[in-house]
Formats: structure tokens, sequence, C-alpha cells
């Protein structure tokens, strides 16, 4: 053989020996799944990250042709849920739903098992809502800039109730203080339930609570709402304005999106994306999650990455402002 020879032959080993890896990598991602998959969550059923998980995670089975089961695996903030997530084999039949609690523990924790944007890959985002400025209706205030003026002039003597240190509903509330210089007393509660029983007794004053818990209290005027804590005005809500129309650059929402231990193949990835992204184009998808109070979050897995990159930022600004700790 002479030496042309030879270096065709060479050539034609070394594309079909790059080519093998690829062939086996497709017809990997073309088998999956070929068993249930695993949507594991950091908090008690009956919420709304554990309505999103049942919805989406009924949906994807019936695109990916196998059985998605959701594991509520709460406590420590999320952080037991997303570290048997960072522990699982990377192989796609694990995953986890991600919510801003992510975003903030990264700050909030001195000391965690995992590094979150090292450790979980993003898949996709599924949807986002805002939250609501709530008031109990004896006090006197119909907008945010009277809340603003009433606690500048009454500093400390509004209770602000959240469901617990770190949460959403604090982080939100905390932002409002940063952004404002107000002063207003953080009253943690373990969960949003009993904070929102005793806003509506009247035993605490203020909380920016989830929009699907509270809508139907506002329109019935156990509370009185004073605006939406997202970019857009909330369909479910309409009436009411951005708490950014008073205060630009405010934006606090809850979100939420499928995430897969790192080194998950980037075919797995991308089957679970384009599944996700189909569900999110559904109209009765779309007409299940309006119900909620939600808006869509469709696109790349890096997309979804970027949008932890920057939720990560932000609330660890928050954390430090508010010199927030772990219960």
């Amino acid at each position: 053989m002479n030496s042309r020879s030879s270096r065709r032959a060479f050539l034609h080993l070394a594309a079909s020996a790059v080519a093998l890896p690829a062939i086996s990598r497709g017809a990997w991602a073309q088998a999956y799944p070929s068993r249930p998959v695993r949507l594991i969550i950091g908090y008690t059923p009956g919420g709304s990250a554990d309505i999103t998980a049942r919805l989406t995670g009924q949906w994807l089975s019936e695109r990916l042709g196998q059985s998605v089961v959701v594991e509520s695996r709460p406590g420590g903030g999320t952080n037991i849920a997303t570290e048997a997530v960072v522990r699982a084999a990377p192989d796609g039949y694990t995953l986890l739903l991600v919510a801003p609690a992510n975003a903030i523990n990264a700050t909030l924790y001195d000391k965690l098992g995992f590094d979150f944007l090292r450790d979980i890959v993003p898949v996709a985002g599924i949807i986002r809502f805002p939250n609501v400025v709530d008031v109990h209706p004896s006090l006197p205030i119909r907008s945010i800039p009277e809340l603003i003026a009433y606690a500048k002039a009454n500093p400390g003597k509004l209770n602000m109730a959240s469901s617990g240190n770190g949460s959403t509903i604090h982080m939100s509330g905390e932002l409002f203080k940063m952004m404002t210089g107000i002063n207003m007393v953080h009253v943690p509660y373990r969960g949003g339930a009993p904070a929102l029983t005793d806003l509506i007794a009247g035993q605490v004053q203020v909380m920016f609570d989830n929009i699907p818990t509270s809508a139907d209290h506002v329109r019935s005027g156990r509370l009185r709402g004073l605006a939406v804590t997202g970019a857009e005005r909330s369909q479910v809500l309409p009436d009411l304005p951005t708490v950014a129309e008073f205060l630009p650059g405010y934006e606090a929402s809850a979100w939420y999106g499928l995430g897969a231990p790192k080194n998950t193949p980037a075919a797995i990835i991308e089957r679970i994306n384009a599944a996700v992204n189909a569900i999110l184009a559904d109209p009765a998808s779309q007409a299940r999650f309006t119900e909620l109070g939600a808006s869509l979050l469709p696109g790349s897995p890096a997309d979804f990455g970027k949008l932890l990159a920057d939720e990560t930022e932000k609330w660890g600004k928050v954390v430090k402002f508010a010199g927030a700790k772990p219960e």
C-alpha cells in the first residue's frame, strides 16, 4: 500500500472512530426514555410547585411515552431535593423542578453540599407568575405610593408577613424595602397559608403573596390588592397595576423549570426541552397555566440558564441587604 493509500485508510478509520460515539449518542437519545422518569420537587403537595410539577409530569409522560413520577422531598429550603438530583446518575431519569429558592439559597446558605449553577444543568423553563402586594383593608392605603408614604411616616409599624426566611414572598418584600428605603418588620411563618390567615385576620398588615392563593381574597374584599410584582399586569387581577409603574425597575416573580444533573447528555436535554416547548405551545396547556395566573417561559436550555444566572445574582444582593438567614 503506498503512502497516499495508507493516508486515505487512516483518515477513513479516524472518521469512523469519531462517528461511532456520535451515532451511539444519537441512538441513546432516540431510545430515551426506556423507563419511568423521576421529577423531584422540594415542596410539600398542594402548592403551586406541586401543581406545576404534576401538570408538567402528566404532559411530559404523554410526549415521551413513559411515566413521569413526581417525588416530593421537602425540607432544607428545597436543598434536600436539589442535592438528591445533584447526586443522581446523569442519565435523564432524574429531573429537578427548579424554583427561585434555588437561586436565593446560593447566597442564603453559607454552606451547601453543591454549587447550584455548576451542578445542575438547565433543561427548560416552564412558567412564571407574579406575587400580589396585599394589605389588610383596615389600613388607609389604596396604592403603592400610599404604602410607601405610610411606611415612611410610620417606620417599623407595618408588619410584613412571609412564608419563611428566604422565600420568594419574603424576598419580594425585601426588594421593595431595598428600593424604597422604607422600614417594614418582617414576620416569617412556616408556610404561606398561616401567614395569609393572619393577614386576613389583621394580625399582620402587608404580604407579597403568590397570586394564585391571594386572588380570590382580593376579589372578595377580604384583602386589598395594591399591585402585582411582575413586569406586566396579570390576567387574573387585570385591574391592578404593576409595582414597576410606580417604582421603575422593580420586578419579582416566582418561576419554575426543569434541571438535570451535570454531565447529562446534551441530546437528552434537547429531547426534554423540545417536549416542554411543545407542551407550552399547546392551547390546552396554555389555558390551564393561564388559570393559575402564569405566563409561559418557552426557550432553549441556554435561555433558562441565563434566567437562573440572572436571578441568582439579583436575589444574592437582596439576601445580603436583608441580612436574611435560613430558619
